[in-house]
């Protein structure tokens, strides 16, 4: 119960500090948004092609153990 009333309180601080109004840091923010996009892109990529690669791995191994099998039967 604590960690939602905590979470509501920081979400709520966080739309007051881009509000006009409140602290005004919508541009910061946006700004943040727009450097950062490609560094995720970058990752989001890296991430995807790791688990592309270990993908290949698996099919291959699960080859080499049907291979494996109709060997033995």
């Amino acid at each position: 119960m604590k960690a939602l009333i905590i979470g509501l309180i920081v979400i709520a601080a966080a739309i007051i500090a881009c509000l006009p109004a409140g602290l005004g840091w919508w541009d910061e923010v946006l700004a943040f948004l727009r450097g950062a996009l490609p560094v995720l892109a970058a990752f989001i990529g890296l991430i995807a092609l790791f688990i592309g690669v270990v993908d290949i791995k698996d099919r291959i191994a699960a080859k080499k153990e049907e291979n494996i099998e109709e060997k033995t039967e």
